[in-house]
């Protein structure tokens, strides 16, 4: 089976396409030096990420353990005994002999019983390596979304502040108003309260910030407390749209499909093992052995022998052959959650796509509305002073007109996740390197 010999039928392309390259590494498509940086430190030093090379050090050992039954295990033993005889009028004599001896034993591999489980073990191997671009991809991935969060909510700490001013300025409107006899003490109750409200968004605000900053500096292997990070109030313009290519480069570029394909191989050949297991073993072993009284006839006398065992299995209540099913099954699983992998990789891909181009849309759609909004404030402001208006306009008016304002914020940091996702499931890795053993305690 061919990595593109699905098991599931596919579409020969995505439902829309750009045409920019994007890198291997996807976020310099940003072209914000700030995300660089954060996603180079949390690549040499989350401590997830760093897990992850231990498990394919362990993954690299057992296929080393594995493959060790291919060659002939050789033991040596050495010792030394003493004689104590007790003789009458002779007194005691001493006797010591030496020994010195070198066995040999291995398995023949008629049936690649041991050559299967040693390519399993390697396609194991090869699957945890590809386990760490994934991971890779996807910190990458994490760190872009909560580093935009962060200046999305820098952006409403701005816009909060602005709007506190314009509320207070309301306020006093209101208050020489009410003084005038002109309004009603409900008109400035209403108006602190919109104040006080916007207040109170502020301290969620700052409090999302603080919790951003700690994310960031977790995901980047740092202590929160040790953390620092410039405030930045502006989102990058995005790149064009890229390229998706076909869904089958798709499988072929993405490690976590591919992961799934070496699963497939490594059971496969499990089975090949269960199956070996059924069939008889033979095994030879040789040693060799001296022994001599003292040093100078050491060598003078050698014992070697030869030794060949037949292992038939005749009665296990079945285990062998359960043992072949289990991993027949096992095969059988891991074809089904290679293709609902492929399925789950063109869903993403599909899904991102749609909620980008519809996401302009709505930020287009959300620009109008700011723009109609901000010229009908100005008007019923200007009707309002002169007295041809209520209160209740100029209050429903601000409040709407504020809203879009936040709402806007949101929707272009929405626009910008949107594009992370979208490159995080057409990413196919880059060279990782391993993280370094030392690490810096701080990140500025």
């Amino acid at each position: 089976m061919k990595p593109f010999d699905v098991p599931v039928a596919l579409p020969e392309r995505f439902s829309a396409s750009g045409e920019a390259m994007t890198p291997d590494r996807w976020w310099l498509s940003f072209n914000d030096s700030q995300l660089n940086q954060l996603i180079d430190t949390a690549l040499m030093q989350n401590q997830d990420l760093r897990a992850t090379f231990k498990r394919l050090e362990q993954a690299q050992a057992i296929a080393q353990k594995v493959g060790a039954e291919l060659i002939p295990a050789l033991n040596g033993n050495s010792g030394i005994d003493r004689a104590i005889l007790d003789q009458p009028n002779a007194g005691q004599n001493i006797t010591d002999i030496f020994t010195i001896g070198l066995a040999a034993s291995y398995e023949l591999d008629l049936w690649g019983r041991i050559r299967a489980n040693t390519r399993a073990a390697e396609l194991d191997s090869q699957a945890v390596a590809l386990d760490i671009h994934t991971a890779a991809i996807a910190l990458s991935a994490q760190i872009a979304s909560t580093w935009y969060q962060l200046i999305e909510q820098n952006r409403q700490l701005d816009l909060l502040n602005r709007q506190l001013v314009t509320n207070q300025q309301y306020v006093d409107l209101v208050m020489a108003r009410f003084k005038g006899g002109q309004g009603t003490a409900a008109d400035v109750f209403q108006q602190k309260q919109l104040l006080e409200a916007v207040n109170g968004d502020k301290y969620l605000v700052l409090a999302a910030i603080d919790v951003l900053k700690n994310q960031l500096a977790v995901l980047t292997g740092t202590a929160p407390g040790l953390f620092k990070v410039p405030t930045v109030t502006s989102f990058p313009p995005l790149a064009g749209l890229p390229s998706t290519g076909l869904t089958a480069d798709l499988i072929q570029r993405r490690p976590d499909i591919q992961q799934q394909y070496l699963s497939i191989q490594a059971a496969d050949l499990r089975v090949a093992a269960a199956i070996a297991d059924r069939f008889p073993k033979v095994s030879l072993s040789t040693s060799i052995n001296t022994s001599a009284p003292d040093l100078q006839d050491f060598f003078n006398n050698w014992l070697a022998t030869l030794a060949g065992n037949l292992v038939v299995p005749i009665i296990d209540g079945g285990r062998r052959v359960a043992e072949v099913d289990r991993n027949k099954a096992v095969t059988a699983e891991n074809l089904d959650l290679y293709g609902q992998k492929i399925l789950n990789a063109l869903q993403e891909v599909d899904n991102a796509l749609a909620q980008e181009y519809q996401q302009h849309k709505r930020v287009d759609s959300l620009q109008k509305q700011l723009r109609y909004s901000s010229d009908a404030n100005s008007q019923i402001r200007m009707r309002y002073g002169y007295g041809g208006i209520d209160f209740l306009r100029i209050l429903t008016s601000l409040i709407n007109l504020q809203s879009l304002e936040r709402s806007m914020i949101r929707a272009e940091r929405e626009l910008i996740e949107y594009r992370i996702n979208l490159y995080r499931s057409l990413a196919g890795g880059w060279e990782l390197k391993k993280p370094e053993t030392e690490r810096s305690a701080t990140h500025g």
